[in-house]
């Protein structure tokens, strides 16, 4: 049985504890995850912040924010093994494979999004704030063409401009989700009636083939646990949103659970491999 280390931000709220039986919860997806592992005979320690002493046969880089700082990374380096090392930077602006300049010649909608993930919002909860000066981008802007977006977005280096090119469907629009640890993953084709497709909104959904050109990406990228976001587009699969904290998806709680022991036989195989 292995000694599992979790590594979160000091100012992270991984779990907590709610409800009259004090019961413990997280919004991370991971959390599950982990309960699966532990019921499996493995140990889970939480460490919040980089003083304690590097001390399990594999540890999880789970730091809820855009981009790692390099005392995190450091410090995971001192593990035998830990998940995520490389994926230290999920900017949109350096993963998202729809990023457009106001030159280029894309002549249909576009979307102004924040370059953080999840708008930014994981930054700002962080107290007291480790990263100051980052605004949440709380609303996604929708243009019809490039030349309907205001200049000044484009000098932004918080900000990118996208080709906005969810797949359409007869009842709504379409976007897909890949869900992976190790060599075990699930991905799904989720429609919403709407255009910017959440899994929250899901109308209905189906099991889809992972495109070869996104595992090499996802090896690029270092991500070894976490979430794709992505659309076909013109014959290829188009990135949009890479996440190394999925969180839980409340109104697919019935689904996410049925792949947690999946996940989990990935977490095992990366245990194995790295023994």
């Amino acid at each position: 049985m292995a000694r599992i280390a979790v590594i979160t931000h000091e100012f992270d709220r991984f779990q907590s504890r709610r409800g009259l039986l004090w019961r413990r919860d997280s919004p991370y997806m991971l959390f599950d995850l982990l309960e699966e592992l532990k019921r499996r005979g493995h140990s889970v320690q939480v460490l919040s912040g980089t003083s304690a002493k590097p001390a399990a046969d594999i540890a999880v880089l789970h730091v809820d924010a855009t981009v790692t700082s390099p005392d995190y990374v450091e410090y995971a380096r001192a593990f035998r093994f830990c998940l995520n090392l490389g994926a230290a930077d999920i900017s949109k602006r350096r993963i998202s494979g729809a990023v457009v300049g106001k030159d280029d010649g894309w002549k249909g909608q576009v979307i102004v999004k924040s370059s953080l993930n999840h708008r930014g919002t994981p930054e700002q909860q962080l107290k007291p704030m480790p990263f100051p000066g980052v605004e949440s981008f709380d609303q996604y802007q929708i243009h019809a063409s490039l030349a309907d977006v205001p200049a000044e977005l484009f000098g932004r280096e918080d900000l990118i401009v996208e080709k906005f090119i969810p797949e359409p469907e007869p009842d709504g629009f379409a976007a897909r989700f890949w869900l992976f640890c190790g060599e075990r993953e699930r991905c799904t084709r989720h429609v919403s009636p709407q255009s910017l497709v959440k899994g929250d909104d899901t109308i209905r959904r189906e099991a889809v083939p992972v495109p070869d050109e996104l595992r090499a990406l996802r090896r690029k990228l270092g991500f070894d646990y976490g979430k794709f976001d992505f659309v076909m587009h013109e014959g290829r699969a188009v990135l949009l949103d890479a996440n190394k904290t999925p969180g839980r998806a409340r109104n697919l709680s019935s689904f996410i659970a049925a792949g947690n022991a999946n996940l989990a036989d990935g977490f095992e195989g990366l245990i194995r491999q790295h023994a």
